[in-house]
């Protein structure tokens, strides 16, 4: 098929949009592949279509080819089963609520995990209809605080959902390996450069998970890696080595000190190594400091409750790590109005023991191991103490991840040292377990004629997301670099001259790879060549064949948009030249 550019609704823009902070969003909207039309919501044009529409199609073939098969769900959905499965609070603000002319209470899909397992109970009665693999291809809605990155982080996205049932953990466990592949073969396909890291099933629940991350310095995620054993995880599920005991019957007991004006890290530890300090045989570093956290937390439909934190004083708290740990509870940090509620906290000389005292819970990070020693807050103000043994002076409820991870931090798996990276999550996949098929009992028929509680699991890919991502990792400094796969072209032919006998010629070329099986792009309009090949080069399509001056002499020029190499070639020899650039024809 032939499309011609002076017929194509599109306008390519020379400035980047005002709001654009990725450059992935620069060049999806100066090319004309989508425009804003809300915060967080944009609208598809037809170019933006097509490579939409063919990514799509390269994750529909690799489903089906693990014998899924496609459906589609509404996206308005009734309040009642996100209600039973307690997703309806779960998700806090960011679903998208709304009621009907009736009072119904309702909501915009962000997933749709319990849709699946109703349907699949109200079908299916006997094991002999297991196992089964369904998904759909479906616009998801999630109430974005701060929607950022156009069409990577928006309130309106694409995304495929896949859902195993089986009658066992053996049967998950096939169904998970045969996504994990088919992941892996759709973004070799597409060209991603991606790792797969282990995650946290945050409020979708289960299991085993593990994301995959698109690698990009503008992706929201930090992972880390061992080089030497091939560790890889999302720092909200990296798990800290927690520490042998150490013996503390012959540790000297705490001692408090007058500290002054010290409600900083920085400013006790410049203290301990002040003539007044406890540094004198060693010096004192943050590492050395306990730090107490306060914050409140309410689990769904629960009522708030204070929450103490120690982290060791080198270290910040990661929020998407605390935010993990707490999951599905939500949680704000104490400010003033907070500390105004509980005078007992002496905001910058916190210690330990004045939770168990007004019987709250306190956790620690894991490196606040048993038998360890510390300086921190003596609950009163200008006072600490040193010498504060875990376990003796006193006992946290609980450990739990929250601090930072750092570059150079110890593999869990004890192989080597962690390297940090950024990524852009493009897929997750869960084992669910019986969360949901709990929720709604779903059962069949089992062979011994007992029922059996099917199990399941949960695979999803960003579909609009991936289109952002592969603009991300392949683009130069003149515009977009498509992937022969998802191009919306496979050739785009630009007549570069006003005579008639170049435009006949860049027809004719048109109409050769056309019947050669390529879906071809034609530049006929008007324009300067100037204008026209910095368009082309905006555009991205794979293969740029201009036609000009060299057309007296049979001559045309072939670029490999990807490589960037030109080559001028006979006219009679285009199709093969095309063929071995973009070796897939459309």
């Amino acid at each position: 098929m032939i499309t011609r550019m002076s017929e194509l609704f599109l306008r390519t823009l020379r400035n980047d949009p005002a709001d654009a902070e990725v450059p992935s969003h620069k060049l999806l909207v100066r090319a004309g592949y989508v425009r804003r039309v809300a915060p967080g919501v944009f609208a598809w044009l037809p170019l933006g279509l097509r490579v939409l529409q063919r990514i799509e199609q390269v994750v529909r073939e690799e489903m089906n080819a693990i014998g899924g098969q496609e459906l589609r769900f509404p996206a308005l959905l009734p309040r009642e089963p996100y209600e039973r499965t307690g997703r309806w609070t779960e998700y806090g603000d960011n679903l998208f609520r709304l009621k009907d002319r009736k009072d119904a209470e309702m909501l915009l899909g962000p997933t749709h995990e319990e849709l699946f397992a109703l349907t699949v109970k109200s079908e299916f009665n006997s094991y002999k209809d297991l196992p089964v693999r369904l998904y759909q291809i479906q616009t998801k809605y999630r109430d974005e605080e701060r929607p950022r990155a156009g069409i990577l982080r928006g309130r309106e996205f694409i995304m495929k959902d896949s859902y195993s049932f089986d009658l066992d953990e053996a049967g998950l466990a096939r169904a998970y390996a045969d996504h994990r592949l088919a992941y892996q073969r759709v973004f070799e396909r597409l060209a991603v450069k991606y790792v797969i890291v282990a995650a946290t099933s945050g409020a979708m629940g289960g299991s085993a998970s593990e994301e995959f991350l698109a690698e990009s310095e503008v992706g929201e995620d930090t992972f880390v890696r061992c080089v030497e054993s091939g560790f890889a995880a999302n720092v909200e599920a990296v798990v800290t080595p927690i520490p042998e005991p150490i013996p503390f019957d012959d540790a000297p007991k705490p001692t408090e000190y007058d500290t002054g004006s010290t409600p900083t890290i920085a400013t006790l530890v410049e203290w301990a190594n002040g003539p007044d300090g406890v540094g004198a045989d060693e010096p004192v570093t943050a590492a050395h400091t306990l730090k107490n956290i306060v914050l409140e937390i309410r689990q769904p439909g629960g009522e708030w409750e204070l929450l103490g934190v120690g982290v060791p004083g080198d270290r910040e708290v990661d929020e998407k790590r605390l935010g993990a740990a707490l999951e599905p509870a939500e949680y704000r940090l104490l400010d003033e109005d907070g500390f105004a509620r509980y005078p007992f906290l002496i905001r910058g000389y916190i210690g330990p023991r004045v939770f168990a005292a007004n019987e709250a819970r306190y956790l620690v990070d894991p490196r606040v191991g048993t038998g360890s020693s510390w300086i921190t807050g003596a609950d009163r103000k200008g006072y600490h103490v040193a010498g504060l043994v875990a376990g003796r002076d006193f006992v946290p409820d609980g450990t739990i991840e929250a601090a930072e991870v750092r570059e150079g931090d110890p593999s869990p798996d004890g192989a080597g040292a962690l390297v940090a990276a950024r990524g852009i999550e493009i897929g997750h996949i869960f084992q669910l377990g019986y969360k949901y098929t709990d929720a709604f009992e779903v059962d069949v028929l089992g062979e011994n004629g007992k029922p059996v509680r099917l199990i399941q699991g949960s695979y999803g890919i960003g579909i609009s997301r991936m289109m952002a991502v592969l603009a991300e990792q392949h683009h130069d400094d003149k515009g977009l670099r498509w992937v022969p796969e998802v191009a919306p072209f496979g050739v785009h032919i630009v007549s570069a001259g006003k005579d008639q006998a170049v435009r006949l010629g860049a027809a004719g070329v048109a109409e050769t790879l056309d019947a050669a099986g390529w879906d071809v792009l034609l530049d006929d309009r008007t324009a300067s060549p100037g204008v026209k090949f910095k368009d082309a080069e905006l555009l991205g399509v794979p293969v740029i064949v201009a036609v000009g001056r060299g057309w007296a002499n049979g001559l045309v020029e072939v670029w490999d948009r990807f490589s960037g190499d030109r080559t001028e070639v006979p006219v009679a020899e285009v199709v093969d030249v095309v063929a071995k650039m973009s070796p897939r024809p459309w």
